[in-house]
């Protein structure tokens, strides 16, 4: 079962990886400074996570691929900025993203502000001129938008910062998490349910399955920081507890934080499988697979 679905999430992977260096090619050739930067971040590596769940979701409804495959890329766009902009000194102060240089390192600050702006807009613009009808493009647009924006990931981030002096409760935890992480999740979700033009009731299941693992994402993430090294994770550890930051470990222990995302994931699953039967093998799978990721 295992092998069926790794060969499955490394087949919707390399339509996203072609598909992304096309568009890199399209809308951000190496001609300044600013695109080898974003194009430094964006290709080079990555599970590509929200990418694969848009094209999967889109796949279980038997949508239009083609469609969700610019979708896919222009989320990977999305939230690879937000990762070269988590770096800069003015917010986390990260030295090392995927094993490498983060983007101000490898080019310098400035760069990577508007290397992060331009894949910002690059993927509304990528969207904008897919081929698909342009009620689905307005969609994923508004859905994109909404995830990445002041009433989802950028709260979030804003909430975490203001964390970072004010001890967290569970309760404002999740809130954050959410925010920050199952905000931009449920975009790629949302844009793989509109290129397949997904009832009301299939996007709500949809959504709560992408708020649960992006929850579940998180609690292994903390997890990761304290057990994990940084050789294994690509970027530093520890950071969280020199920062004394609240996280899922400082409140509930390594055991009790993974217990936790056990019963998130069980719960989801769930609901998931009521509604979408057999045909959401995969993403029934891929919940279950963040449980046990080393990196």
């Amino acid at each position: 079962m295992m092998m069926e679905y790794t060969a499955h999430y490394n087949n919707l992977l390399c339509q996203v990886q072609t598909r992304l260096t096309q568009l890199c090619d399209q809308y951000l050739p190496e001609t300044s400074s600013v695109c080898r930067a974003a194009r430094y971040s964006l290709l080079g590596g990555g599970k590509r996570v929200r990418a694969v769940l848009c094209m999967a979701v889109c796949e279980m409804l038997k949508g239009d691929m083609q469609a969700a495959a610019d979708f896919a890329a222009a989320v990977e766009m999305v939230h690879c900025y937000s990762l070269i902009h988590d770096d800069l000194p003015c917010m986390d102060n990260d030295d090392l993203r995927r094993g490498r240089p983060s983007c101000h390192k490898a080019f310098d600050e400035a760069t990577a502000l508007l290397a992060g702006d331009a894949l910002l807009t690059t993927a509304f613009q990528i969207i904008g001129e897919s081929a698909a009808e342009a009620q689905v493009r307005a969609a994923a647009c508004a859905a994109l938008a909404a995830g990445a924006g002041t009433g989802g990931m950028i709260l979030g981030q804003e909430l975490d910062l203001y964390h970072e002096t004010i001890p967290a409760t569970a309760g404002e935890l999740v809130e954050v998490h959410r925010e920050k992480t199952g905000a931009l999740i449920n975009a790629a979700i949302q844009l793989g349910a509109a290129a397949a033009g997904a009832s009301v009731t299939q996007c709500s299941v949809l959504r709560g399955y992408a708020f649960d693992i992006g929850l579940v994402f998180q609690i292994v993430d903390d997890v990761l920081d304290v057990t994990s090294t940084t050789q294994e994770l690509g970027k530093p550890v520890g950071s969280d507890q020199e920062n004394n930051k609240t996280t899922f470990v400082t409140l509930y222990g390594v055991e009790g934080a993974m217990e936790h995302a056990q019963e998130i994931n069980r719960r989801g699953c769930e609901r998931l499988q009521d509604e979408f039967g057999d045909a959401a093998a995969f993403l029934a799978a891929f919940a279950q697979s963040l449980l046990c990721r080393v990196n």
